[in-house]
């Protein structure tokens, strides 16, 4: 500070004895707002492109040497010299334009800089952009009103026809002489599904334990006409078949206890392997499947079941044991290819009781899609209570929880069987 007003800023004049002021750059700053007036005694001023006139304030009025007009010759003048820090610091920022990718429904900060022709809003308006995170109509639906819709879809309350029909009868075996891997469960669900879609199904229980006819809730105490009669005593199939209560186009063929003793008696049978294959081709009806349950032995009565089938369902419960036997049940079932009924194959592979939180029912499941191929079906039968809890019911899990992941189960496996009947038709007479 000088006495006639002039006033000496270090960061024009360069010196490197005074500091240099430090100022705080505000991002909302702008060089427009600064006052281009000349610097009051005590305060910091930008550093000016000319040199300030200490009289005048003007910038206009200077010689070639860069002298003030007006200012005597002993006055100070101050340098032209531009300080690059200072001026940096106050150049104004390049305005940045919104690209594509910015979300419409954004805002510019309260502090950044808005555009003055609204290209914000201009761009919310042009571009119709949806959040990923949109559910669709799945995720949307709570778990209640999928598992409603479901349940529509598999019960099928309309009464169409909404699984393919084959064209002749379909005659399935359902065998696997290891206990416990779900025979029964699929043959009662299986048909069901099929007979609730519009296919005639007929159900033929030829295991003493009757669990069949009890999942199906029909009778089959001491003193019912049963299967065994058919066998043993020439009655015809018709005469013991009985309607499914509740389920249109199901019949079923019970079994009582007196077929405990019906493979010692019919050991001095004449023709004892083909009783039941007779039985069921003398049946006046039409039938589009026929799921004979087999008990678990490879004893007469599963040789009778593999001479009347054409085709062999094998459900493999996902475990160890389950595999050990399949090498002997094949070796029968190619026995009785080779002797009694030439036009027998496995046709369907069925895992049951998967347990997915298991390596071991992934490796299973490997194993035998790898030995097997595509007679293995894609849908899976997990382990699920509302499975088990149906017989106590005396019905399927198809009509008890159709909701259920069981129940779905068995619909997509009934219908990937449907769908195979129709590319690959079989018949008795083939």
């Amino acid at each position: 500070m000088h006495d006639d007003g002039r006033y000496d800023d270090p960061s024009v004049i360069g010196s490197a004895d005074d500091p240099v002021s430090r100022e705080t750059d505000y991002p909302n700053w702008r060089p427009s707002e600064v006052q281009q007036a000349r610097p009051e005694p005590g305060r910091n001023a930008p550093a000016p492109d000319v040199p300030w006139s200490a009289t005048s304030g003007s910038q206009d009025d200077v010689d070639a040497g860069g002298r003030p007009v007006n200012v005597s010759p002993d006055a100070r003048v101050i340098p032209a010299r531009r300080n690059a820090s200072a001026s940096a610091r106050f150049e104004a920022a390049p305005v940045q334009t919104p690209t594509s990718g910015i979300v419409p429904d954004a805002r510019p900060a309260a502090d950044s800089p808005v555009p003055a022709d609204g290209s914000y809003t201009s761009a919310a308006t042009e571009s119709a952009y949806v959040s990923r995170e949109t559910p669709t109509r799945e995720e949307d639906d709570p778990p209640l009103a999928m598992e409603a819709m479901r349940a529509v879809q598999i019960l099928n309350p309309s009464g169409e026809v909404t699984m393919p029909r084959p064209d002749r009868t379909r005659v399935m075996c359902v065998a696997n002489q290891k206990g416990g891997v779900g025979k029964t469960t699929t043959t009662v669900n299986l048909a069901v599904a099929l007979a609730l879609h519009g296919n005639r199904v007929l159900v033929v229980d030829l295991d003493p334990q009757g669990n069949a006819s009890t999942g199906l809730n029909v009778p089959h105490h001491t003193g019912v006409p049963d299967v065994y009669d058919c066998l043993i005593n020439s009655m015809p199939l018709e005469e013991v078949t009985q309607a499914v209560e509740g389920i249109p186009n199901l019949w079923c063929v019970p079994a009582t206890i007196d077929l405990a003793g019906a493979e010692i008696e019919l050991v001095s049978v004449v023709a004892r392997e083909s009783r039941l294959d007779r039985a069921i081709t003398a049946y006046p009806g039409h039938f589009d499947y026929v799921f004979i349950d087999c008990p678990p032995s490879l004893g007469l009565l599963t040789v009778n079941a593999l001479v009347a089938a054409q085709e062999v369902l094998i459900p493999i419960q996902c475990e160890y044991y389950a595999l050990e036997g399949l090498n002997q049940l094949i070796n029968n079932i190619n026995l009785v290819r080779q002797h009694l009924n030439p036009r027998l194959e496995v046709s369907t592979i069925l895992l049951t009781m998967y347990d997915r939180r298991t390596r071991l029912a992934d490796a299973v499941e490997q194993d035998v899609r790898n030995h097997f191929g595509d007679k293995v079906l894609h849908a899976v039968i997990p382990r699920n209570v509302r499975v088990s809890e149906a017989p106590s019911y005396g019905q399927s899990v198809v009509t008890y929880d159709p909701g259920s992941r069981g129940a779905t189960s068995y619909f997509e496996a009934a219908q990937e069987i449907a769908e195979r009947g129709v590319k690959e038709p079989v018949s008795r007479n083939a």
